[in-house]
Order: C-alpha cells, then structure tokens, then sequence
C-alpha cells in the first residue's frame, strides 16, 4: 500500500470520527426531532380511518374439450363428430384484469347497492364515493388533501369548469360523467385482481370501511367476473346454436307440414290406384324425405351446438370463498409509527450534517441557532 494510499485511508477515518462526534454531540437535536415525527406518526396512526379487506381464490378452468369418455363420447354415439371441438380457445386469466378494469363492467358495478351498517338503506356504489352525504370527515386526509395534494386540488378545480356530460349519438360509443370517472379511479384502487402467472390463480380483493360492505364488494366482483368471462367465452358457441335453433324450428315445421300433406293424401286416395294418384304420392313422399333429411340433419348440428356451448363454458373453482374480514387491514398503526420514526431520525440526522454547510455557505449564521449547542 502506498503512502498516499495510507493518507486518503487515514483522512476516511478522521472524517468517520468527526461525523460521529457531531452526530453524539448533538444527540438531543436528534432525538427532539424523532419526538416530534413519532407523534406525528400515532395522530396518523389514530385519525387514520379503518379499511376491511375481503378476499376471495378462484382458480379457473376450461371445459373438459379432450375428454372422449365425456361428452364428446356421448356425442359420438349418437352420430354427431365433436373432431373439431378443441381447446384452442382458452381465455388467459392475465386477460381478466382488463375485463375488470373496463368500462362496461365498471358501469354495472357503479350501480350496484350495498348495505352498510350505519345507513338503514341500501346504497349505491357511485353515491358511495361521489355524494357529499356518504362523504366522511378525516383530519389526516383533509391536511394531507391542502399540503401534499394541493395540486391535485387546483387541477380538480380547473377540470370541473369543463362541461360535465358529453352526449353521444352513436349508442356503440361507451361514455362517462365526471361522477363516473371518479368512481372508476376510486375502484381501481379499493377493487384489486392479481393473477398468478405460473399457477393461474386468480386472487381478488375488495376493500371497504365496513367488513360486511367489503365482502358484498367482493362477491358482486366476483359474480360480475365469472359471468363477464363466461359471456365472453361462450359468444361465438351461442351465436351459433342460435343461428342452429332458428333452422331447425323452421326445418320441423317444414317436415311436419310435409309428413301431414303425405299422410292425408294416403288417407284420402287409399283406394285409387291411378297413375296421376301414384306420381303425387311420389312427389309427397320424396318432398317427405328431403324434408326429413334436413330434419335430422339439423337435429344433430343443433345437439352438437348445444355441446359446444357446454365446452366452452368456463369453470370457475372457489378454492377460498369470500368472507367477512374480522379484523382491519388499515391503517396498520405499528408500521406507521416505525416509519415516522424512521423518518424522524434520518431528518434529524440531516439536519445536523446539512445546516452548518448551508449556514457556511449562505453566510446565514442563524441556521446555526437550530442545532442548539450541546453543554456536555
């Protein structure tokens, strides 16, 4: 090692010595500091209001599209070729957030009702969240709302002078009031779905002010959910079988109307025997088999619609169902009151590292006044 190596080492050292001197020499500054930010942490902690988690494991499923011994077994002996039927299809769970999070599901969501302990009625999720006599009074919210999001204050402000409602006159366009954006930005947050990517469970939670209000958050969620999927899912299979049934009622009645034509004209010519008599039989009869043809025909596509929509009917497994939460899940007041302390001492810490250099700098020797001498 050089000598100037040596140097700089030693220099390291006397600096280390020296801040930790006027870290102890002014000790007292620093633990006032940590005081006062550990109050601030339990007036947080307190006035902070609780929120209840409800939470809910599903864990989904394809219909069983590979399985010969099922469905498509039956279907097979019956006549009808499920060989097509596969499971290419399969709705990814990391497409169920995006569901969660658009319009349409937020808006049936917006006007679902809830009851709550200190109201004697249902009320609606929007009115919730948007109406001034649902809104509750939160010292740390109303002072963290003037300081730290003062911004966002002034910009409200300036975005509530625009034009509330923007009418629409093509029905395929989704629209939304300022009510409505504002609860949507306010579910984004109290309704979260996390998806496992290597497992595929779903996990959703829903929080509230009330235990009871977050589990019949969760479980609307969750109802909304499967039903939202299992639309989506199916579409293609129903448009089908809807298309099938309409050609099938309307191929019955044809074969009806062809079976009774046939079956009165034997009744009514059973003891002729003219060629005229025989050559409209024929045609009758003909026009009997083709219609029966098509008859059955559909008959078969109309079961294997009517399977293909069993198939693509998701299955969803509730591996832990939604429950009334006990206990709060905010605030959690012995973390706050750790971090305030944390940040207490680390500014108190600052302090008495930074100010004798802006002091010396600025020339401001009354900075100096804040770190008060210690008398030891």
């Amino acid at each position: 090692m050089s000598a100037d190596q040596i140097k700089e080492q030693g220099e390291n050292e006397i600096d280390l010595i020296e801040v930790a001197r006027k870290l102890w020499a002014k000790r007292k500054f620093i633990l006032k500091v940590t005081l006062v930010f550990a109050c601030l942490g339990i007036l947080v902690a307190l006035f902070s209001a609780k929120e209840y988690t409800a939470s809910c494991i599903i864990v989904p499923q394809s219909g069983e599209k590979n399985s010969p011994a099922g469905l498509g077994g039956l279907a097979a002996i019956a006549g009808i070729n499920l060989g097509s039927m596969n499971n290419e299809d399969v709705l990814s769970p990391k497409i169920y957030p995006k569901v969660l999070a658009s319009v349409p599901f937020q808006k049936e969501l917006m006007r679902k009702q809830i009851k709550f302990e200190e109201y004697d009625h249902p009320v609606c999720v929007i009115d919730y969240y948007t109406g001034e006599e649902y809104r509750k009074f939160s010292l740390m919210g109303t002072i963290l709302k003037y300081t730290v999001g003062l911004p966002g204050v002034i910009m409200g402000a300036i975005r509530n002078k625009q034009p509330e409602n923007v009418t629409v006159a093509d029905s395929s366009i989704q629209t939304l009031s300022r009510q409505e954006s504002k609860c949507m930005r306010i579910l984004k947050n109290k309704v979260i779905l996390n998806v496992d990517d290597k497992d595929g469970i779903v996990t959703l939670s829903a929080v509230m002010s009330e235990p009871l209000a977050a589990a019949q958050l969760a479980s609307m969620v969750q109802i909304m959910l499967q039903r939202y999927i299992t639309e989506f899912k199916i579409e293609k299979a129903q448009a089908k079988l809807k298309f099938t049934d309409e050609r099938y009622a309307e191929a019955k009645r044809q074969f009806e109307m062809k079976q009774e034509e046939l079956a009165q004209f034997r009744d009514a010519n059973r003891n002729f025997a003219s060629a005229i008599a025989k050559t409209t039989e024929e045609r009758l009869s003909n026009e009997y088999t083709v219609a029966l043809g098509v008859y059955s025909e559909l008959a078969k596509q109309r079961e294997q619609a009517n399977i293909q929509v069993k198939e693509d009917t998701p299955i969803f497994t509730i591996v832990e169902p939604v429950t009334v939460p006990s206990e709060h899940s905010k605030p959690q007041r012995g973390l706050i009151l750790i971090a305030f302390i944390f940040l207490g001492g680390f500014l108190g810490i600052g302090l008495v590292l930074v100010l004798p250099y802006i002091a010396q700098i600025s020339g401001a020797r009354r900075l100096q006044s804040w770190l008060p001498e210690n008398k030891e």
